[in-house]
């Protein structure tokens, strides 16, 4: 919704519009925003990263959805885990070991996670940090939480590896999935305690993990807790995203100019966009309903009959919060799509015009998405083939306000100055072997 005369607070001044006006910017990013990492405990997190033995049949890494040739995603709408092949809109599904359901969300991007101000991760924020529970961190595992984890960036690892649908694989497929199917997560013989034994049998890691953590080289097994740390130092390296030419009009380097300053001022001004994407991660980290589309599975239980995602209400439970997810930061988004929390998009100009509109956006909602072909087991439509179930997403969501294709066009422009090559990269790359010997997702 565009709103006028916002007043932002702590910012520097942009001039560089064609009326030659001041578009007020937030500040610069500087090392301070950011947690320090040890080198070694990086290049111990980078191996770990690509290497799928923390997967119940080994057959996948966190690399597989969140990978440096997809922007730390994995350009598909929604994903494929557990007996999909292949990588990024190639992955596919074999007759042999078919994936029961598509992953229910888009996988997010990885940049910036080492910054300070991320406290609350994924779509939903079931990951926050909160000073009054042990260990510091808040989890659906409530009180059964191990502790031990660096902070939310490294919590948030636990759960990929006990998702049957993304890496510990269907019912008896493997000792990881068969624990987790069984409750037992933690403790000897759970499924952290199976992924750490088969980490600390390979030599190459063992002295890897002596070197980077005293305890370890004290006699300490290797624990879930050091590996997920180890992963968390690497992302938090790897991905730092503080040097496009957003960053550079920051700095008061070189500002934007023609479009790219038409379309800040705008970005900060008249289209309001910066009401929820605001700092300079552009993100308040809040949680909004914006009528996107339902696609998929919907993050539901086995047992619910229905594809819906309510989103926020998922972790609160509170009806004022039904389908409003987390403000994503926006550093590098030219890049990151499909666009939404499921994908529901695979064209940046159009989520902009839809997601601007709202309401009107999703009554005019064309499908366009990247879904490699599986055989359903709950229609990927369901919730938009319902028209009770989209109005109750236009409710939530309220109304909004048409942009020109003008405006979009300067938008993009804008986004593309959000763009940073060496985060796209990363730093250390992907490495040519891991310990494991298991293939590495190239």
């Amino acid at each position: 919704m565009r709103r006028t005369g916002m007043a932002l607070v702590g910012l520097t001044l942009l001039v560089g519009t064609t009326a030659g006006a001041e578009t007020r910017l937030p500040r610069a990013v500087s090392d301070v925003d950011f947690v320090e990492t040890d080198a070694a405990e990086v290049a111990l997190g980078q191996l770990l990263f690509y290497d799928p033995i923390l997967s119940g049949n080994r057959n996948i890494a966190c690399a597989t959805c969140h990978h440096p040739r997809f922007a730390t995603s994995d350009g598909l709408s929604l994903g494929l885990g557990e007996g999909g092949l292949g990588l990024g809109p190639e992955r596919h599904v074999t007759a042999e070991n078919t994936p029961e359901q598509r992953i229910p969300r888009n996988a997010t991007a990885l940049f910036n996670l080492g910054a300070h101000e991320f406290t609350t991760l994924f779509h939903d924020g079931r990951i926050e940090a909160d000073p009054s529970r042990p260990g510091g961190i808040r989890t659906p595992m409530a009180e059964d939480m191990e502790q031990g984890f660096s902070g939310v960036l490294s919590a948030q690892t636990m759960f990929p590896v006990l998702s049957p649908d993304e890496m510990a694989g269907h019912y008896s497929e493997s000792d990881v999935s068969k624990a987790v199917r069984s409750g037992r997560i933690t403790g000897e013989g759970g499924a952290w305690d199976i992924i750490s034994q088969r980490i600390a049998a390979i030599p190459a890691y063992s002295t890897r993990f002596e070197a980077v953590y005293p305890h370890v080289a004290g006699g300490t097994p290797i624990h879930f807790t050091d590996i997920s740390n180890a992963i968390a130092a690497f992302v938090a390296f790897e991905w730092r995203s503080d040097d496009s030419p957003f960053d550079a009009a920051l700095r008061g380097e070189t500002p934007l100019s023609g479009a790219a300053a038409e379309g800040a001022a705008l970005f900060y001004g008249d289209a309001g966009c910066a009401a929820c994407h605001a700092g300079p991660f552009l993100t308040d980290h809040g949680f909004h309903a914006m009528a996107a589309p339902q696609l998929g599975p919907g993050k539901a239980e086995r047992f619910e009959h229905h594809a819906r995602d309510d989103g926020r209400m998922r972790v609160t439970g509170r009806a004022e919060d039904r389908f409003a997810f987390r403000t994503p930061s926006l550093r590098n988004v030219a890049k990151t799509g499909p666009w939404g929390h499921a994908g529901g998009h695979d064209d940046l100009a159009a989520f902009l015009a839809d997601h601007a509109a709202r309401a009107e956006g999703l009554s005019h909602y064309a499908r366009s998405v990247v879904l490699p072909e599986l055989p359903e087991t709950k229609p990927d439509w369901a919730v938009m083939d319902d028209p009770a179930e989209v109005q109750a997403l236009v409710t939530a969501a309220g109304p909004g306000a048409a942009l020109t294709a003008a405006e979009i066009a300067a938008l993009m422009a804008f986004l593309d100055t959000l763009t940073d090559p060496a985060a796209l990269s990363g730093r250390l790359g992907v490495p040519d072997s891991v310990p494991s010997g298991l293939p590495v997702d190239r």
